[in-house]
């Protein structure tokens, strides 16, 4: 953004606001009065059509009853399918290759049971040292199930910095006994992209199956990984995708796996033809229906069908767009307004490098959440002094972004998050 005289003044905020192609979004949100939302990076706000939809379904189950399966608007026999379908662009993925069902941990077992096949010396798994902890969980409990150590085991790839990852330090640990690779496609915590098509590349160059955690980059970034080749990729939908907390999550696997039995198989795993045969003996689905485990959580499901006609709507690339130009902007008023008051910006800078969040450090980071919150302001603490702010490009504005970063300069000459303690809530 160039510099100019009135870029850091409020009108500046506004002009933008007023050339903005995505801002009658906004009107499609509940957005609460006298409030800023920057958290959409941990629990999206609630759209009046995700809203509809889940009153739809309700009436449906109220009309039809256990009809409701296979009659009405959304037929909850294929509903898992259908959105697959719809959410398929959002990740670069055929309609075949996707399913929504299940959580993100519950989603990354299926696939890590399906997909780690240790053999000879190729016993390893591969991730990360700044990996969210439910993923790491998950990955050690595989091991264990396989009869190995994870401390021997489960390689983790240092971060040089504390906040980022090099791609030549994943690849440098792409050893011959790396048999699954699993990384987050944006980090969790500073907001990074990593380079997939890349680390796709070179895993499959040394014969391992990589996987992608995508719960911080689906709906704010756009995907291509069918084209990539990435064996699988998981994640949940109520983040940047706006599906309701606790909602319904989704997978993905790369079509040439298609076909193969699942690693935890149950009832939804059947063809659908074959379903209600009631044989013991599964015949899986040809596609990533097949990895599904349990009945769909139709109820948890049902704000993503009018979250999804959104995105349709406003297209990945244009919220792409508009989000990288909200977090610009805000790093640039954060340099410019608050350079005096030992905030330290440890996200990316660089576009291609930068997620839909940004992720500032201060030593009295908790309070000062605290202290926004009580101004108006909804952010993001991470133990031990880290503060994320997501200005998402469907329901915040330009306006907002400048407002937030005022109060927050007035929270820190006043001093006012003295007043609170400097340490985490229970939920942070």
């Amino acid at each position: 953004m160039q510099e100019h005289d009135n870029v850091y003044t409020k009108a500046y905020a506004i002009q933008l606001d007023q050339h903005d192609n995505l801002a009658h979004f906004r009107k499609e949100f509940y957005i609460k009065e006298n409030s800023i939302y920057l958290d959409g990076n941990s629990l999206g706000l609630l759209s009046k059509r995700a809203e509809k939809s889940v009153l739809n379904l309700l009436e449906s189950w109220k009309q039809l009853g256990i009809d409701g399966w296979t009659q009405g608007e959304n037929p909850w026999f294929y509903l898992s399918e259908e959105l697959g379908q719809k959410m398929a662009p959002l990740v670069g993925g055929k309609s075949e290759e996707v399913i929504v069902t299940g959580s993100t941990t519950v989603n990354l077992h299926q696939l890590v049971s399906t997909f780690y096949q240790p053999q000879g010396n190729k016993t390893k798994i591969l991730a990360d040292d700044l990996n969210f902890p439910s993923d790491i969980y998950a990955l050690q409990s595989q091991l264990l199930l396989k009869g190995f150590d994870p401390a021997e085991h489960l390689i983790q790839v240092k971060s040089r910095d504390g906040h980022t990852l090099l791609e030549d330090d994943i690849i440098e640990a792409m050893t011959e006994e790396i048999a699954l690779i699993l990384l987050p496609g944006v980090l969790y915590r500073s907001g990074q992209i990593l380079d997939m098509k890349r680390l796709t590349t070179e895993a499959h160059k040394r014969g391992s199956v990589i996987g992608f955690d995508l719960c911080h980059s689906i709906g704010s970034i756009p995907h291509q990984l069918s084209d990539w080749e990435a064996d699988f990729a998981f994640w949940c939908n109520y983040k940047h995708l706006n599906g309701g907390p606790g909602g319904v999550g989704g997978l993905y696997v790369n079509q040439k796996h298609l076909g193969q039995k699942p690693g935890l198989a149950g009832w939804f795993s059947s063809r659908k033809d074959k379903q209600f045969d009631m044989e013991h003996t599964l015949t899986p689905a040809e596609d990533a229906g097949a990895f599904q485990i349990g009945t769909p959580h139709v109820l948890s499901v049902a704000p993503i069908i009018g979250s999804l006609e959104i995105f349709a709507e406003a297209g990945i690339k244009n919220i792409r767009r508009k989000s990288l130009q909200l977090t610009q902007y805000m790093m640039d008023l954060i340099q410019h307004e608050l350079r005096d008051l030992e905030f330290t910006i440890q996200n990316p800078l660089e576009d291609e490098k930068r997620g839909g969040h940004l992720y500032i450090e201060h030593k009295e980071a908790a309070r000062i959440c605290k202290a926004l919150k009580a101004e108006g302001i909804v952010p993001d603490f991470r133990n031990p002094n880290g503060i994320r702010l997501a200005p998402v490009a469907l329901y915040n504005t330009f306006e907002e972004v400048w407002n937030s970063v005022q109060i927050l300069k007035t929270i820190m000459v006043e001093e006012r998050y003295m007043q609170f303690k400097n340490e985490r809530e229970v939920v942070a």
